[in-house]
């Protein structure tokens, strides 16, 4: 699905308009209709007394034609318009209008003095500014949000939370509980930065044009089960243990052999055929004894990885989970980037020592997968001032160097040398320890299988926050753990080939 920005957003919009031949005031009604159809499914309760804080603009628009279908359906709904402009668009004029001929409570603010009293009402709905947003809130609408944000009421943000911007750091804005978004994603919905203004995002379908959205050129996208699905290989009904790739992980020294459990056997669970452990000897009787479906191979030192030597031929190579910082590790590290061949996954402590090293960055294989959280990250490219600049920098780190980079977080970011691909699945169970050796085993199991590196990371990711998606009933997020993941990749593969 295409992440496109403010202007292309307005375009696609006009571009509807026209070639469906209907009205702004039918396409602000598909919007309406979209949002009061989640709302009343989210919020059934009737009782509930609600209050629609709109502006004078389209969006503002969408907040009143919401409170006409609310009130209409027996929702406790009062409206007031937030008259930071005397402006009105035509079609919040309109809406104006209707509003008080269907005799729903309404009033306008225009000093800090006629600002309700927040604590009155269950919950706000927010649809003071839209896409169009160009500077920083001030004056009355600044005023009613800083007081909407101090109300600890639900606050509920129509297509963005109002002050939000799409292009560039927001430092002040609605501060929103849920937002639903209009049918194109937006980055800056998904950003850590915007967490606090955006809460939980839900995008609802509006009937744009798709011929429009087809239209409209993007770098950015964000991952969806459908998307997933298409890029996922049949399993032959002749398939075999050889056949199925074989993925070699390289990791572990004393005390950290759990790491190279948790990524070897989420490896073989994610679809390879073969899984072959490289690790110091203290590990060897560890993982036969966890996990008996893996081969081991033991470096020469006890306690750690001293010499990454082995005859075999694997198909994708996973590294640096566990495997410590030891200054013969490192020199080992180097060796095996300057003779290695196959397509890798670097992850933890690999991350760590290329850090240490980056006259070795030339030495990574064109689409080597880098899996850094993002204090790891800051060690590779430096710190940023907010998350453009984050994105921007690694985008530029992932093209001088043609690596895929995966930024690890609650929307994992996935960026090569063209593109940006924002995941979506996964909740907050996911930060447990382990859960990013999981990650690595996953990814090397499918690079194995002969996925291209930007598939494989695109299908890892999403394969591993969808486990925790669908154990969200059956296990508390607080007691989630990385074994948990590994448990449920086949229900999340059920999941996505799923035609629903």
């Amino acid at each position: 699905m295409k992440i496109l920005s403010a202007g292309q957003i307005r375009e696609i919009d006009a571009k509807t308009i026209q070639y469906e031949g209907i009205s702004s005031l039918e396409l602000m009604k598909r919007a309406a209709v979209a949002f009061y159809d989640w709302f009343i499914k989210k919020y059934p309760d009737k009782n509930i007394s609600i209050i629609i804080l709109s502006g004078v603009g389209n969006n503002g628009g969408d907040g009143l034609m919401v409170a006409r279908m609310l009130h209409k359906a027996g929702y406790r709904v009062h409206t007031y318009v937030v008259e930071y402009s005397k402006k009105y668009t035509e079609d919040c004029a309109h809406n104006v209008r209707r509003v008080k001929a269907a005799n729903i409570p309404f009033k306008r603010i225009t000093s800090k003095e006629e600002i309700p009293d927040f604590s009155k009402y269950d919950l706000l709905i927010d649809a003071l500014f839209g896409t169009g947003l160009s500077r920083e809130i001030t004056g009355i609408a600044a005023e009613v949000i800083q007081k909407m944000n101090e109300s600890g009421k639900t606050i509920v943000s129509i297509d963005l939370p109002s002050g939000l911007f799409l292009d560039k750091k927001t430092t002040f804005a609605v501060e929103a509980d849920e937002t639903v978004t209009f049918q194109i994603p937006k980055l800056a919905l998904y950003l850590p930065d915007n967490y606090r203004f955006v809460g939980n995002v839900t995008i609802v379908n509006i009937g744009l044009s798709e011929k429009a959205i087809a239209e409209a050129s993007s770098n950015q996208f964000l991952l969806e089960k459908n998307y997933i699905r298409e890029l996922l290989k049949p399993i032959s009904k002749f398939a075999h243990k050889g056949t199925q790739g074989h993925a070699l992980i390289v990791g572990g020294s004393l005390g950290k052999t759990g790491a190279v459990c948790l990524a070897s056997k989420a490896a073989l669970k994610t679809g390879c055929g073969l899984v072959t452990a490289y690790l110091p000897k203290c590990g060897t009787q560890v993982i036969q004894t966890y996990f008996p479906e893996a081969m081991a191979i033991e470096d020469k030192h006890v306690e750690y990885i001293s010499d990454i030597d082995f005859e075999l031929r694997p198909d994708a190579i996973g590294i640096g989970v566990g495997i410590g910082k030891k200054d013969e590790t490192q020199q080992t590290f180097y060796r095996f980037l300057q003779k290695n061949d196959l397509p890798t996954v670097i992850d933890a402590d690999g991350l760590n020592i290329l850090s240490f090293h980056p006259e070795w960055f030339p030495l990574l294989l064109p689409k080597t997968i880098l899996t850094p959280h993002p204090k790891e990250l800051s060690r590779l490219i430096g710190e940023w001032s907010d998350d453009y600049e984050k994105i921007e920098k690694t985008t530029a780190f992932a093209k001088k160097y043609h690596l895929i980079v995966i930024i690890k977080g609650a929307y994992s970011l996935i960026i090569d040398s063209e593109n940006l691909y924002v995941n979506n699945s996964g909740t907050p169970a996911l930060a447990t320890a382990g859960s990013g050796d999981v990650l690595t085993g996953i990814i090397t199991s499918l690079l194995a299988q002969g996925y291209e590196p930007i598939d494989a990371a695109k299908i890892g990711v999403y394969l591993h926050g969808l486990t925790a998606n669908l154990t969200q009933k059956t296990i508390h997020p607080r007691s989630f753990v990385a074994s948990d993941i590994i448990d449920n990749i086949g229900n999340a593969y059920f999941n996505i080939e799923k035609n629903s």
